[in-house]
């Protein structure tokens, strides 16, 4: 029902059960309600009854009203990217830690609570933004200097937070932890990759024997292949 026509059913509803006197509508509309369109069901209810149902025909019409008329705000444009980076060996607080924007080496490292012991390194890479899935290893080489080796995360830390393995790194006990994909189609795919000496492409894995069109779409999306 239309907000018009249920706005038609409850005037003659309030007009019919004398709520709201006759004088109340315009002149133009008092033939149209007074042709008896009030349910037969309503003369059985007193009139507290017819009360309340006005009162709920009011909050419903409400409803409706809001509905059909309120804009809600648009969504933003903007999708926010959860980039996650761990961060282990020499730092008060190892773990993995999500940002919600590229972070440098200085952020990811602060992040972990900063060294335990204060040391010296290359400071030259601080400003440089960090990529998700990106593991840093702190290590203290001497007693004044510190390390930061930049590596990637483990393979089932990265399926985790739904981020894809590079085709082009990707172990065989990496590749046998997705679905349908065993040791023997993983040894295909490091064969293919040996012999073409890299992926150019994800797609590629279509050209690998056991992997059709459905395999393929079902696990494409956890492979990326990086320049």
């Amino acid at each position: 029902m239309r907000i018009s026509e249920f706005k038609k059913v409850l005037k003659s509803y309030l007009f019919n059960s004398q709520l709201i006197p006759h004088s109340a509508f315009p002149a133009r509309h008092t033939g149209a309600l007074a042709g008896g369109r009030i349910p037969q069901l309503l003369k059985y209810f007193s009139l507290g009854q017819q009360r309340i149902l006005f009162v709920l025909a009011l909050f419903l019409l409400g409803i409706l009203t809001f509905k059909f008329y309120s804009s809600p705000p648009a969504p933003s444009e903007e999708i926010t990217k959860e980039i996650v980076i761990e961060v282990l060996g020499e730092v008060r607080k190892p773990g993995v830690y999500i940002f919600q924007h590229f972070p440098t080496l200085k952020e990811a490292i602060e992040k972990a609570g900063g060294l335990k012991e204060p040391g010296l390194f290359d400071k030259d890479s601080f400003s440089e933004p960090l990529k998700t899935g990106t593991l840093l290893h702190v290590r203290k080489e001497s007693q004044q200097e510190v390390r930061i080796k930049i590596e990637t995360m483990e393979a089932h830390k990265l399926l985790v937070f739904n981020i894809p393995l590079d085709l082009n790194r990707v172990s065989m006990e990496d590749l046998c932890l997705l679905t349908g994909i065993g040791e023997s189609l993983a040894c295909e795919i490091i064969t293919y990759r040996e012999r073409r000496k890299r992926f150019r492409s994800v797609e590629e894995l279509k050209n690998i024997k056991g992997i059709g069109d459905k395999k393929y779409e079902s696990f494409k999306t956890y492979f990326i292949v990086r320049p």
